[in-house]
């Protein structure tokens, strides 16, 4: 059974820099499409980046390309998000997901993990 955990995450002025992790059970995240979403307070669940099998080809939602980076520490099976000068308008639930797929979209994911609540105040 596939667990996903999400931690990291925190209140902080804008321009701080926040790391969130994700740590999965159950499987490895070579076996998996990792990706990461954010939903913000009356917002849909939307599509922040995502990092294929080998690491080779990881896509960034427009907003946050230049300032996130995904990553992978295979040795602790675990999923990154290196956030950057930040802005309030990234204030959001970050959630993890695992999939089957290199896709934007949150319905390929088959696995997630509970969210990690990031505060972002002008």
């Amino acid at each position: 059974q596939v667990q996903l955990v999400e931690s990291g995450g925190g209140s902080v002025q804008a321009g701080a820099s926040l790391r969130l992790s994700c740590v999965m059970s159950g499987d490895t995240l070579e076996n998996n499409y990792m990706a990461w979403f954010r939903q913000g307070p009356g917002k849909e669940r939307d599509f922040v980046a995502v990092i294929s099998l080998y690491g080779v080809t990881i896509l960034y939602a427009d907003s946050v390309r230049g300032r996130f980076t995904i990553g992978r520490d295979l040795a602790k099976n675990t999923l990154l998000l290196q956030m950057n000068k930040l802005k309030p308008e990234d204030t959001a639930i970050y959630f993890c997901a695992a999939g089957p797929k290199l896709q934007r979209a949150a319905r390929w994911y088959d696995h997630w993990g509970q969210g990690t609540q990031v505060t972002v105040s002008s």
